[in-house]
């Protein structure tokens, strides 16, 4: 009657384990091959990742799951050789399945050893990382085209500032004066009327130019682009505004416009959905980086409930531009207790520029 694996001698249970293991995992190819790299054992996750069964694929040499151009090159050769020099070899590359399908995967070669230490052969693990690989390009692509589009905005943005500032503010404020100087020949109460009309014409196109890129946006400064626009535009909304900031550091440029704008959207959320009578907003230095955050004392989120899709494409937005930025981006808030919306941007953060 045969043993059981607990009843057996300890290496031979072990063995038993061992077998059990290799033939019960199917998510990653595990296989030995010998000394010159034949292969010599095979698993089901092996057969399920490379297409060939055990009966096809024992004694032929490991070269046969590498593109032509990288056996061309001796990289089989060289990955055993090294394995056999330093222990071990990982890789990240392209390989290739039974009948030339080819898939990205991460692989492992492990070179196993008597107790004399001779080479007796190599042990390799193959994970098939396509769909991960897949769905980093999608991701990247998203991003590059997101960028596309931001940058698109802000030269928008940045032309009809400049034409409202320097065409139609001006030339009001020119109209202006000389109803002034009119007014103050005539006293004429139709002149300071039509004169108190442009003035408010005046103030509305400044806050629309602080809204679509407030100058000192063009001066790559961060601080002062916020306190212009938490001046200009939120007191407007009847808020109480609150700026703290102990951030000294001097960001890029795309940092800069980043953070404004992912502030910029979460205040508005604020207007349009926290029913808040006030907002604070910090910007700190941290681990590196900017740590931003936006603080009403509105509904709370559960409050606010799923809110309009309008939210939603805020959110989205905001999250997008930090994530893109290798960045972070959080809300948090409970019922009747505020929300508090909170993004950390890394200052030399790789990527595309988001100006």
């Amino acid at each position: 009657m045969a043993k059981l694996p607990s009843e057996q001698a300890p290496d031979h249970r072990s063995a038993v384990l061992f077998e059990l293991f290799m033939h019960s995992v199917v998510d990653y190819a595990i296989y030995m091959l010998d000394v010159d790299g034949r292969v010599i054992s095979w698993n089901p996750g092996a057969e399920r990742i490379k297409g060939y069964s055990e009966e096809e694929i024992l004694g032929r040499h490991f070269s046969v799951f590498y593109p032509e151009h990288d056996v061309a090159d001796g990289k089989p050769t060289a990955e055993l050789l090294t394995a056999a020099e330093v222990g071990s070899h990982e890789d990240e590359g392209w390989r290739v399945r039974r009948g030339g399908e080819r898939f990205w995967a991460n692989t492992v070669l492990t070179a196993l050893r008597d107790d004399q230490g001779g080479l007796v052969g190599f042990g390799k693990v193959t994970r098939d990382l396509t769909e991960r690989r897949k769905t980093q390009e999608e991701r990247t692509g998203r991003r590059q085209a997101f960028a596309h589009l931001v940058r698109a905005q802000e030269t928008e943005r940045r032309r009809i500032a400049w034409d409202v500032h320097d065409d139609s503010i001006q030339s009001m404020i020119a109209v202006s004066m000389r109803l002034q100087m009119l007014v103050a020949q005539r006293r004429d109460s139709a002149l300071m009327q039509l004169d108190e009309a442009i003035q408010g014409a005046i103030r509305r196109l400044r806050i629309l130019v602080a809204q679509l890129r407030p100058p000192a946006l063009n001066d790559e400064d961060l601080i002062a682009s916020v306190r212009d626009y938490l001046d200009e535009v939120v007191g407007g909304w009847g808020l109480e505004c609150t700026l703290r900031h102990d951030f000294t550091a001097e960001p890029p440029p795309e940092l800069v416009v980043t953070a404004f704008r992912i502030l910029q959207e979460a205040l508005v959320n604020v207007r349009k959905h926290a029913n808040a009578t006030a907002v604070v907003v910090s910007l700190t230095g941290k681990d590196g980086g900017l740590l931003a955050k936006v603080v009403d004392n509105g509904d709370g989120m559960k409050a606010r409930g799923e809110a309009s899709p309008g939210e939603h494409i805020g959110m989205a937005s905001m999250r997008e531009r930090a994530e893109a930025a290798q960045g972070w981006f959080r809300v948090s808030g409970r019922p009747g207790e505020g929300t508090t919306v909170a993004f950390w941007i890394p200052l030399a953060a790789p990527g595309t520029s988001w100006r």
